[in-house]
């Protein structure tokens, strides 16, 4: 196999990684259009979003997946903003049973999605609800490497977390 069939993955969340948001003192700042202006009616949120995040991201040596609830909307709307190509797109299921219990024991949503969708590829995880009990599951049923970087909602993507994911990714080069 060649290509990104190889390449590590980044799944990546929108809000609280792009979207900063939770910070009560101050207000946040907003950020000069990047490729693509804000067209009257868009959602007011991608205003926090920095256009410095897709070079940074489409730097990053892996194959980046959009893993947030603006699925499909995240290229529709975010890509652009920051000059990113159309990314894939993790598809999440219908809520099951199981869902009800992974609750009841900590487990995020999107965890066991995520782990099905790397099928054993090394793949970092950046979301701002990543915790102890996702990283203890995934080491339990990952077959490959993985990063579960959380990130800091109220401040977003940061130079020293695009400084962790490169370090760690380059490591499954």
């Amino acid at each position: 196999m060649t290509g990104s069939a190889q390449r590590s993955l980044l799944f990546l969340d929108v809000d609280g990684p792009l979207i900063p948001f939770g910070a009560a003192s101050r207000p946040y700042p907003t950020c000069a259009p990047g490729p693509q202006p804000l067209r009257a009616g868009t959602n007011p949120l991608l205003n926090r979003i920095n256009p410095e995040h897709g070079p940074r991201l489409a730097a990053l040596p892996c194959e980046v997946v959009w893993a947030t609830t603006w699925m499909a909307d995240a290229n529709e709307c975010i890509a652009p903003r920051i000059g990113l190509p159309r990314l894939d797109v993790v598809i999440w299921p219908e809520p099951s049973g199981i869902d009800d219990q992974d609750e009841r024991n900590g487990l995020h949503w999107k965890t066991r999605t995520l782990v099905e969708r790397a099928a054993g590829r090394p793949f970092a995880w950046v979301d701002d609800e990543v915790t102890g009990t996702d990283r203890a599951w995934v080491a339990a049923h990952h077959q490959g490497h993985a990063l579960l970087h959380r990130v800091d909602p109220r401040h977003g993507l940061t130079a020293s977390d695009y400084t962790a994911l490169d370090s760690w990714l380059r490591q499954w080069l």
